[in-house]
């Protein structure tokens, strides 16, 4: 399986639909890494043009893959391990590009139907078995700014619920989302 993930947190929208670079939230960085870990995809990035949230991420990073939360939580480590960080969406497909040898697929999330783009997850699900390179992007604050769906070769069906509800954080629908496409259960040929 050769699936990564990337977390956006520039170009995406505030609530006004404003073009924003939204913080780095501290619990995305360990929970994505962790929910990597657990479902063997090959890297997460963390996607910012800022340099002081860089910062804060290479920070983080420090403490548990070389610093004390590396020798306090071997597990923490080898979920941190698999955290990378670049400016653009460009330089994380160049650095996958590099690791795999040809360019990712890539498939943007959103909670937004998109009539005529929408790739269902048992589509979704045979590339990722068929050993199809694949990014796949989650947005922060309100959502992938136009631009970075546009630039997707797929956008994934969005999540529904039971209610109308429809306002999942980003770390909640990334675990439904790894879990409908790699997950053991039984029930995935559903979907």
């Amino acid at each position: 399986m050769r699936l990564y993930m990337g977390l956006v947190h520039f170009p995406v929208y505030n609530k006004h639909q404003d073009t924003i670079a939204s913080a780095i939230t501290p619990l995305d960085i360990h929970d994505f890494a962790r929910l990597g870990k657990t479902y063997g995809t090959k890297g997460f990035f963390v996607i910012t043009p800022l340099e002081d949230q860089q910062t804060l991420v290479f920070r983080i990073l420090r403490h548990w893959t070389t610093g004390y939360g590396a020798r306090y939580n071997r597990h923490r480590k080898e979920a941190m391990d698999l955290v990378s960080v670049t400016s653009t969406l460009e330089e994380a497909l160049l650095r996958v590009a590099d690791r795999e040898g040809e360019t990712a697929r890539i498939v943007a999330t959103d909670a937004v139907l998109q009539k005529d783009r929408d790739m269902s997850y048992k589509a979704l699900r045979r590339l990722v078995l068929s050993d199809e390179v694949i990014l796949l992007l989650f947005g922060t604050a309100w959502g992938l700014h136009k631009d970075l769906l546009d630039k997707a070769d797929h956008v994934l069906e969005p999540i529904f619920g039971k209610t109308e509800y429809n306002h999942l954080s980003v770390r909640t629908a990334a675990a439904v989302i790894l879990d409908r496409l790699v997950g053991r259960s039984n029930r995935l040929e559903n979907f």
